[in-house]
């Protein structure tokens, strides 16, 4: 009996000791990757604190690119694109073609918070691929283009209004290195 009580008090003392105090190191990997991939992309053998510098130039250049591209946004329980969103989809595709060439797209479908979880990631999905297919028709490389479905666990707008609602049912494109 006793062997069971110092058991478990033992295994209690670990899974609450854990890791706990360890800071993440997020950042620090990010940056290291940033760090590596930036001479390649820059086409120089520049010393570390260039390539940093180098990264961060890139980095912001692939944010700027990215908010030119616009969400594609879908009526409820649909994932055709709507009449409205062509001209977006047009758009889209000519900063994907152009000034995001260089770069991955990835297609992140997103739904209201209706139904269940398994059928929001299934037409978030629906909807991404909606949007490749589109991208595809207006000469984007299929192959820089991938998707990602995120359900309702995305939202935007958290207000319990058909207006909110409607902000979380889109694809956003997001660009990738």
């Amino acid at each position: 009996m006793k062997s069971i009580v110092l058991a478990s008090a033992v295994t209690a003392l670990l899974v609450l000791s854990g890791c706990g105090d360890k800071e993440p190191q997020v950042q620090a990997t990010d940056a290291a990757t940033a760090a590596q991939t930036a001479p390649a992309s820059a086409g120089s053998s520049a010393s570390t604190p260039a390539s940093s510098a180098v990264a961060e130039t890139e980095a912001e250049y692939m944010a700027r690119i990215q908010k030119e591209m616009k969400s594609v946004y879908f009526d409820f329980d649909k994932f055709n694109i709507r009449a409205d969103m062509q001209a977006s989809v047009t758009a889209d595709a000519s900063v994907a073609n152009s000034k995001a060439s260089k770069f991955q797209v990835k297609l992140e479908g997103n739904c209201d918070e209706w139904g269940s979880d398994e059928y929001n990631f299934a037409l978030g999905l629906k909807r991404a691929e909606a949007v490749k297919k589109a991208l595809v028709a207006e000469g984007v490389n299929a192959g820089r283009v991938s998707m990602v479905s995120f359900g309702e666990s995305s939202p935007v707008c958290t207000d319990k209004t058909k207006e909110c609602w409607a902000q979380n049912r889109r694809v956003d494109f997001k660009l990738l290195p």
